[in-house]
């Protein structure tokens, strides 16, 4: 073989190396290069899903505020109007006490309530109060129930007071006291039938 000869095969067989070597790289670089950019995608998908989750949660922390200052306004207007309706409410109630207070019941209703008064008395003191607006019942109501009745100084709307002054009780059957205790008790149930 000819040194020209063996220049070109160990031409050759370098240049074959080199190629091996070069192929080689080439796949170990593509194959890092792959691997560099699946990584990347993994960690831009999850950056991605972490991102659409912390807006997903921020979005559904405004809808529920937002929820809660409607639902807040609601119930505000609800109130408003639920105050209204009581109002207009115990507005008529007072008028049909101040029908009833012209009925022979409301009579019967105090002589009941005197009787009662009495019986809890007993033998003890007993002072009946009855009210301003009462003051043409007073008389009779004192000769059948043989007690001294006194008018108040004060309206409290109809119905009676009475005081054991030694027991140190009240027996409070004013309509005063009785509508502002429904009122204060009184309640709307907006449940309705199907809502039982």
């Amino acid at each position: 073989m000819t040194t020209d000869e063996k220049l070109q095969h160990f031409m050759d067989i370098c240049m074959e190396d080199a190629r091996d070597k070069s192929a080689r790289l080439y796949d170990e670089y593509a194959a890092a290069l792959e691997q560099a950019f699946e990584e990347h995608k993994e960690d831009a998908t999850r950056r991605l899903s972490m991102q659409l989750q912390g807006e997903s949660e921020k979005i559904g922390r405004e809808i529920n505020k937002k929820l809660a200052l409607a639902q807040i306004n609601i119930k505000r207007e609800l109130s408003k109007h639920q105050e209204e309706l009581k109002d207009k409410l115990f507005v008529e109630v007072q008028n049909m006490l101040a029908d009833f207070m012209r009925t022979p019941e409301y009579i019967t209703l105090l002589e009941r309530q005197i009787t009662e008064a009495q019986k809890i008395a007993g033998d003890k003191e007993l002072v009946i109060y009855m009210d301003p607006a009462d003051e043409p019942l007073l008389h009779s109501l004192s000769v059948q129930n043989r007690n001294a009745l006194r008018l108040s100084a004060y309206s409290f709307s109809g119905g009676m007071r009475a005081v054991i002054p030694h027991a140190h009780i009240l027996i409070d059957n004013s309509f005063e006291t009785k509508l502002d205790e429904a009122r204060r008790t009184f309640q709307f149930d907006l449940g309705g039938k199907d809502h039982e």
